[in-house]
């Protein structure tokens, strides 16, 4: 029922109806509630039960109160009890269950720890934790150290990926303590600003005095070496150890060997702070120019070995770089180590000197007679010698002689045409060639295997002559003739002028004609045919066999006549 305001109302009869016990229950029920602690809580219990049925204890909390707390919150190590029934115990209320408060006791250890750091702590004093992070919330991450629980706010984290975050180690400062809350609050970002302060701050002094400082080696990487310079690592690139040129570091020295260095670059974007060690002594460069220079000859020691190359050590932290090239004479050469060795004295010349990027380049070759010198003092352009395949290429091969090579071209392998090095030879034969030519500005020498044969147009010489008309068949057609094939191989010509009524567009290849021989040249291997001549010739042999049976006929009858 409502009143004139809209007020609900109880009638008389329903107020009558009411019982005066609940309103007791009602009571004892409000009581009750203002009784009950907060979750959170810390408070002091005893244990009135311990019930294996569901692996649970119940604590009297006080206020007629019985909390229940996990069994396995008070086993030890081995699996057994560490308190028993009657025994005190500080807990913490976790939260209420059908008016039950649920309890931990792992909890009311931390809260401990807590109120304990945070009694004993003073803001006068800075306080540095390494802890790991144990979970995380909304807000941030829970880090413990030392069993104490502290929060780092997600704004003083200073995480990229938060991911897989839990179980992190971190560094952190106290930046707020809540006696009410007890929160201990930290924060990472500080501790990195600070931290970055201080490095700068050290780097800037480094940098501006530029003096030769000490460090201990923290770390040594294949590129080079990590340093502590009062506080602050740097990189000494494998670079920056030695004049010399890229050192590796792990064959000189040893994590946590104090050495010298000094601050070169700082990279303001990447922190990244470089040392060396070379700028701590002379560059040996600034004196190599008055003493050295380009085509002199000096004694070295061979340092090192690669495929590549040898480097050698001239000595004041000076090395020179001897090229696989430069080792020898012999092109063929497959590693230096096959004429050098670590350690060995060799002389060298200087063949390149570059100031600016220091490089030093060295030949072995140049202090060697050349090969070249001492064969042309002993062969000549007509000789022939006796030599061994080393390579064989699409053009021809190269065939060694004592210690120089020539070049045995394809069209000087054979008289056939269609064969080349790769089909007759393979490296390692013995083979006997001719020298036709010996090119002295270049150091070249020509070879010729099929000039100690005799050619086909030798041969083909022997049983023809000019004016001896033969078959030809066509070859190749180019602007200025025809190259035909004649018997046995041999090729010859036939220029556009002497090919008679038809032209060279009009013929093709393989297309057999009749040629007379306009020319033999034995010397250089050349044959010239004419078309246009067959048929004069023809001609003409026909009437000198017409005038030879003439004069036959003329004397028979002149015969007769007589010997009657």
């Amino acid at each position: 029922m409502l009143n004139e305001v809209g007020t609900k109302v109880h009638s008389k009869s329903a107020i009558e109806a009411m019982d005066l016990g609940d309103e007791g229950d009602f009571a004892s029920m409000f009581e009750a509630s203002l009784k009950k602690e907060k979750s959170g809580s810390l408070v002091e219990g005893v244990i009135v039960a311990i019930k294996d049925e569901d692996e649970s204890i119940l604590i009297d909390v006080g206020k007629k109160q019985e909390g229940v707390l996990r069994k396995s919150e008070i086993l030890d190590e081995n699996g057994e009890l560490i308190f028993g029934i009657g025994d005190k115990i500080t807990v913490v209320i976790t939260g209420y269950r059908n008016e039950r408060p649920g309890l931990s006791y792992k909890k009311a250890i931390k809260s401990k720890k807590v109120e304990e750091f945070i009694s004993s702590y003073s803001e006068d004093v800075e306080v540095i934790i390494d802890g790991v992070i144990v979970g995380k919330n909304k807000g941030g991450y829970i880090v413990e150290a030392d069993d104490v629980e502290f929060f780092l706010p997600k704004s003083q984290a200073y995480f990229k990926d938060s991911n897989t975050i839990v179980g992190k180690k971190v560094k952190a400062k106290v930046i707020k303590v809540d006696k009410d809350a007890k929160s201990i609050v930290i924060s990472r970002k500080v501790l990195i600003e600070l931290d970055r302060e201080k490095r700068q701050e050290i780097i800037d002094v480094l940098l501006e005095k530029n003096e030769i400082t000490r460090g201990v080696i923290k770390k040594i990487t294949s590129y080079g070496m990590f340093v502590d310079v009062g506080g602050v690592d740097g990189l000494v690139h494998y670079s920056e150890i030695s004049y010399k040129g890229p050192v590796n570091p792990s064959n000189v020295y040893e994590e946590g060997e104090e050495i010298e260095v000094k601050a070169i670059k700082y990279d303001q974007e990447k922190r990244h702070l470089s040392l060396s060690i070379k700028a701590t002594i002379e560059d040996p460069w600034d004196d190599l120019a008055e003493q050295l220079e380009v085509g002199d000859a000096v004694k070295v020691l061979v340092s090192n070995i690669e495929p590549y190359g040898a480097f050698v050590d001239l000595g004041n932290d000076v090395e020179g770089f001897l090229h696989v090239s430069e080792v020898s004479w012999d092109k063929n050469i497959k590693h230096p180590k096959d004429y050098l060795e670590v350690d060995q004295e060799i002389d060298v010349e200087i063949v390149e000197m570059d100031f600016e990027k220091k490089k030093l380049r060295v030949s072995l070759k140049n202090i060697l007679p050349k090969p070249f010198e001492g064969f042309t003092k002993t062969h000549k352009s007509g000789d022939n010698v006796k030599g061994v395949i080393t390579t064989i290429t699409n053009f021809g091969a190269f065939v060694k002689i004592g210690s120089v090579e020539g070049l045995l071209h394809n069209e000087d392998a054979s008289w056939d045409r269609s064969q080349k090095c790769r089909d007759l030879f393979k490296e390692g034969d013995e083979v006997e060639v001719k020298i036709i030519k010996i090119d002295y500005d270049k150091e070249n020498i020509s070879l010729s295997k099929k000039d100690l044969e005799e050619s086909p147009i030798d041969v083909f010489a022997k049983t023809h002559k000019t004016g001896d008309i033969v078959m030809a068949k066509v070859r190749d057609k180019k602007e200025f003739g025809v190259f035909v094939e004649l018997e046995d191989g041999v090729d010859a010509l036939i220029r556009h002028e002497d090919l008679g009524e038809k032209s060279a567009d009009e013929l093709e290849v393989g297309e057999e004609l009749e040629a007379a021989i306009s020319f033999i040249d034995t010397d250089k291997n050349r044959i010239r045919l004419n078309v246009k001549k067959v048929a004069r010739l023809k001609e003409k042999a026909q009437l000198e066999e017409y005038n030879n049976d003439e004069r036959s006929t003329l004397g028979d009858v002149l015969k007769d006549q007589l010997n009657k």
